[in-house]
């Protein structure tokens, strides 16, 4: 189902959303069009509805039967959840990853794309713009940043390992006190900024891990495959891998290699 076609129609999908709703809108947003969602770290911009509602057309034209679950439709109905359930093919959408830097005209922000099928991810597409990145990967088929193969490498046996934990904005206390488990002699924790760009990190070798408590698969999909294809490893709390629709035991990791993601869930399974 995977084709060469279908993966490049979905990078210029991608990268024509951005391009007539995301990126004329960047450091252009008029108050009026940052509305909070759940709090005020939780923002949604016009990019971000106007971009889904442009991928949604796009995506579910490549692929006739699919559907998108996407942030935005799932905050206005979270019953469309659900289809990461089904048995459709199923185009998994954050319009734009990374609000709050958008929001100041920063450029780490970036828009990730997945297609999943009975829960198993077959290709993601993660486009940072002002970055001018473009990272692919297909199930089985690698990873590529720009068109040059990405391998995410390994630590050294014995590096203090760099990781990008849920931010404290978006965390309760208990969360707070799981991802404290992280600070030890071994790991340098630090709050992640876009979830899609610390995974691209991971993929390239830049970052050792993520950690994350929060499961919205928005938010990972993407990042998931990109780094297992990119050679890396993750997994939930008990070990067991990231379910898209999610009920995973949290926190779980994703990371350079299978060895580091047994580091990281070994310090987070003393705080369980």
């Amino acid at each position: 189902m995977i084709d060469d076609a279908l993966v490049f129609g979905a990078e210029e999908a991608v990268r024509k959303a951005v391009a007539a709703e995301v990126m004329p809108r960047w450091r252009q947003l008029a108050d009026h069009e940052v509305v909070e969602k759940n709090g005020p770290h939780d923002l949604v911009t016009v990019a971000d509805r106007s971009a889904e509602e442009h991928l949604t057309r796009s995506l579910t034209g490549l692929l006739p039967g699919s559907v998108v679950v996407g942030e935005e439709a799932v905050h206005a109905d979270p019953g469309v959840y659900e289809a990461l359930r089904g048995s459709d093919p199923v185009w998994i959408v954050d319009p734009v990853d990374g609000t709050r830097q958008f929001v100041r005209g920063e450029s780490g922000f970036c828009t990730l794309v997945a297609l999943a099928r009975h829960g198993e991810l077959l290709a993601s597409w993660t486009y940072a713009p002002v970055l001018e990145q473009m990272a692919i990967a297909r199930r089985r088929g690698g990873a590529l940043l720009n068109g040059d193969v990405l391998r995410a490498g390994s630590p050294a046996a014995d590096a203090v390992l760099e990781v990008a934990t849920s931010h404290p904005d978006y965390t309760d206390d208990a969360q707070k006190e799981a991802l404290a488990a992280l600070v030890t002699p071994e790991t340098e924790p630090r709050p992640c900024g876009s979830a899609g760009l610390e995974y691209l990190d991971v993929a390239r070798g830049a970052l050792d891990a993520v950690a994350f408590t929060w499961e919205n698969a928005w938010d990972h999909a993407a990042g998931l495959l990109l780094v297992a294809e990119a050679g890396g490893a993750s997994g939930t709390l008990t070990g067991e891998p990231f379910r898209l629709a999610g009920g995973n035991a949290l926190p779980f990791t994703a990371a350079r290699d299978a060895r580091t993601v047994r580091r990281i869930l070994a310090l987070l399974q003393r705080r369980s």
